[in-house]
């Protein structure tokens, strides 16, 4: 293919991939306000002595979540950072955006799901979010 072409599939692979991980950056933003909102909406609403064990399940589920996208983002950087340095002197890859071909291309070179879990970014939040739980359930031992 000339360059010329080479170019106009870069541009285009480009505006893809940047919109992708705008999208996840929003999806992880929107995650941790919902990741919020149910937690303390479970703390708050809850009338049983076990409403702090339902506490948990949105707290893991959005904590899972906020990873698997963060993940997926990384891998979409990954990819970036390819096509800018070898979308002009190669066809290979042309406009595959699957996430199982990220996978398989990137995927050793971005932390596996629990090195994300655990990152010092979302183990600080997700943390927090576990102190007011277990701290409601203390709270709620002493009043009793």
């Amino acid at each position: 293919m000339e360059e010329r072409v080479l170019r106009e599939y870069l541009l285009k692979e480009i505006e893809i991939t940047q919109r992708v991980i705008d999208r996840m950056g929003s999806n992880s933003f929107l995650i941790k306000g919902w990741a919020i909102t149910l937690v303390v909406a479970t703390l708050l609403l809850g009338r049983s002595s076990y409403y702090h064990y339902v506490a948990f399940l949105p707290w893991f589920m959005f904590w899972y979540l906020d990873a698997h996208f963060l993940r997926l983002e990384k891998l979409y950087r990954k990819l970036y950072g390819w096509l800018i340095g070898n979308r002009l002197t190669s066809q290979e890859f042309l406009l595959d955006m699957d996430r199982t071909n990220l996978e398989k291309r990137f995927g050793k070179e971005v932390d596996c799901l629990q090195q994300v879990m655990f990152s010092k970014t979302l183990l600080a939040f997700y943390g927090l979010l576990l102190v007011l739980i277990v701290a409601s359930a203390f709270v709620d031992m002493l009043l009793v």
